[in-house]
C-alpha cells in the first residue's frame, strides 16, 4: 500500500500522513433563527454494504465543536438554506463545502441538499432552473453566481439501469431518499458531511470526521461495487489525495488497482471535466503521482507516461511540466483549457520528435512534425470529449510551439508570427517548456516583446456594406 511518505512526482516529499486537528470553532454563530430541529430521523436501515456505522446513528458535532460558520458560506447559499428551512424543508450544506470549511479552507462553491423535490424548489425560488436528465437538480441563479440544490437521493434500483440488474455502471440516479441514504450514496466519507442551518451542527453518517482528522480518502461501501458503479471515482480519489495532501485508505487503493480498467467505460465528458479540474487544482503533480503508482495513469492518460520515460532518456526536465502547471495555477494564471490539455501531451510530442530526429539525423520539417502531433492527439481525442474547436486549437498550439522553438527569426518575422490566431496558445507552451527546463529565457522574452499590446496586428473590423436598394417596378 502506498503511504503519504512515498516519493512524489512533483514535490520534494509529501505532506505528512500524520493525523491532523480540524479547525476548532473560533466563535459561535448567534442562533437568531433556530427554526425546527432538523436532526434526522434515522429509522431507515440504509445500504447493506456500508458498515462504517452499524447502528445507523449519525455522529453530530455541536456548534462549539467545529469551525463551520455562516461567515464562511456565501450569502446566496445562506439565503437558500434559510428559505428552505422556513418553508418546512431540511436544508443542509453538503459535500466539499463542508469538508473544506472543516479543514479551514475556503470552498470554491457551495452545494445544498434538501428533502424538497425539484418542483417544490422551483416554486420556492423564482430564479431557479431545473437541469439534468440522469440527475435532476436545481440551479438557483444570483447576480454573484449559482447555488446548486439537489434533492436527497438513495442508491438506484438495479432494475432501473440500462443493461438490467447485472449491470453495475450507474445510468439512472434520480431516486429520491433520506439524508442518511444520500450520505451513503456519495463517493468518499470526507465528502458526505452535512451542515444544518437549523442548529448549526455537522452531521456525519459515514465516519467522515475521523477520516478528515486521519487525512484519509476512503470510499463509502465496497470499493469494487462503488468503482464499477462510477469508474470516475477512482480518478477523483487520486485527485483528492493529491489536492488535500491526504493518503488513500488501503482497501480503497486495492480496489482502484483491481478495477482500473473500468475507466474505459466512463463517460468521456465527465473524464474531460475531471481532467481539467485536476490540471487547474495547483496539485496536479501530486495527483498524477497517485495515478501512476496505482496503475490508473496507463489506462486514463498513457501519454503522461512520457514524463517518466524522459528521465530514462536523459531529458528529465520534461517531468517538470506538471510542477510548472501547478505553479501557474497557484499564481492564479488563467491558462486556457486547450493549452492545459496540450501541455499534458507536450512531453510525448517532444520525445517522439527527438527519437525521429535522432533516427533521421536531421530536424523535422513542419509537415513531419504535424504527423507527430496528430499521432499523439488522436488517441487522446478518442478517450476524452474535446469540442472540435478546441481540437483544432490544441493541434495549432503544438505546431505553433514547434515554430517558436526554431531560431533565426527577424524582428518583422516575429511580429508577423505574433499576429497568428494561435500564437498566444503556442507562447503558453513555449513558456511552460522554458520554465520546466530552465533554458530559452532570452528567446521567450523576445517572443513576449513581439506579443505586447500595440505591437501585434489587430484583426480588421468587419465592415458591413449597405444592401442595394430594390428597384421599384
Amino acid at each position: 500500500m502506498r503511504t503519504a511518505e512515498a516519493r512524489d512526482w512533483s514535490y520534494n516529499g509529501r505532506v505528512s500522513g500524520d493525523a491532523i486537528e480540524l479547525n476548532e470553532a473560533a466563535e459561535p454563530d448567534s442562533v437568531d433563527d433556530p427554526g425546527d430541529d432538523v436532526v434526522d430521523d434515522v429509522d431507515d436501515p440504509g445500504d447493506d454494504y456500508v458498515d462504517v456505522l452499524d447502528d445507523g446513528e449519525p455522529r453530530i458535532l455541536e456548534r462549539s465543536e467545529h469551525a463551520v460558520s455562516r461567515k464562511g458560506i456565501s450569502a446566496s447559499a445562506v439565503k437558500v438554506l434559510y428559505r428552505l428551512h422556513r418553508a418546512g424543508h431540511r436544508g443542509y450544506l453538503v459535500g466539499g463545502g463542508v469538508r473544506d470549511l472543516m479543514l479551514g479552507r475556503q470552498p470554491k462553491d457551495f452545494d445544498i441538499g434538501t428533502d424538497a423535490r425539484p418542483a417544490e424548489i422551483r416554486r420556492l425560488f423564482r430564479n431557479a432552473r431545473i437541469i439534468g436528465r440522469r440527475f435532476r437538480l436545481a440551479h438557483i441563479i444570483f447576480h454573484d453566481g449559482v447555488v446548486e440544490v439537489a434533492t436527497f437521493r438513495r442508491a438506484p434500483d438495479p432494475e432501473d439501469q440500462r443493461g438490467g440488474p447485472e449491470a453495475m455502471l450507474i445510468t439512472s440516479d434520480n431516486t429520491f431518499g433520506t439524508p442518511r441514504e444520500d450520505a451513503f450514496r456519495r463517493d468518499f466519507t470526507i465528502n458526505a458531511l452535512f451542515y444544518s442551518i437549523a442548529d448549526f451542527t455537522v452531521i456525519d453518517y459515514v465516519g467522515g470526521i475521523d477520516d478528515l482528522r486521519a487525512k484519509l480518502v476512503r470510499v463509502i461501501g465496497d470499493p469494487d461495487v462503488r468503482f464499477r458503479e462510477d469508474p470516475v471515482r477512482m480518478m477523483r480519489a487520486c485527485e483528492f489525495a493529491g489536492r488535500l495532501g491526504f493518503t488513500i485508505e488501503k482497501a480503497t487503493q486495492e480496489g482502484i488497482e483491481r478495477n482500473r480498467e473500468e475507466l474505459r467505460k466512463a463517460a468521456p465528458p465527465r473524464m474531460t471535466e475531471e481532467l481539467l479540474q485536476l490540471l487547474k487544482s495547483g496539485r496536479a503533480g501530486s495527483s498524477v503521482q497517485w495515478m501512476l503508482e496505482l496503475g490508473v495513469l496507463e489506462v486514463l492518460l498513457p501519454e503522461a507516461l512520457a514524463m517518466v520515460r524522459a528521465a530514462e532518456l536523459g531529458a528529465g526536465e520534461l517531468g517538470n511540466v506538471l510542477p510548472v502547471l501547478d505553479a501557474m495555477a497557484q499564481e492564479e494564471e488563467e491558462v486556457p483549457d486547450q493549452v492545459l490539455m496540450a501541455a499534458v501531451l507536450l512531453p510525448q510530442v517532444m520525445l517522439e520528435r527527438y527519437q525521429r530526429e535522432v533516427k533521421r539525423q536531421r530536424w523535422l520539417d513542419p509537415g513531419e512534425f504535424r504527423k507527430v502531433v496528430l499521432a499523439t492527439v488522436e488517441p487522446f481525442f478518442e478517450r476524452f470529449a474535446v469540442p472540435n474547436l478546441k481540437k483544432i486549437q490544441m493541434v495549432q498550439a503544438l505546431e505553433g510551439f514547434h515554430r517558436l522553438c526554431e531560431g533565426d527569426f527577424s524582428r518583422n518575422q516575429r511580429l508577423r508570427f505574433a499576429a497568428k490566431s494561435y500564437f498566444d496558445d503556442a507562447l503558453w507552451l513555449f513558456e511552460l517548456l522554458v520554465r520546466a527546463t530552465g533554458e530559452g529565457h532570452p528567446e521567450l522574452e523576445q517572443w513576449k516583446a513581439a506579443a505586447r499590446p500595440g505591437r501585434r496586428r489587430e484583426p480588421r473590423p468587419e465592415v458591413r456594406r449597405p444592401r442595394p436598394r430594390r428597384r421599384r417596378r
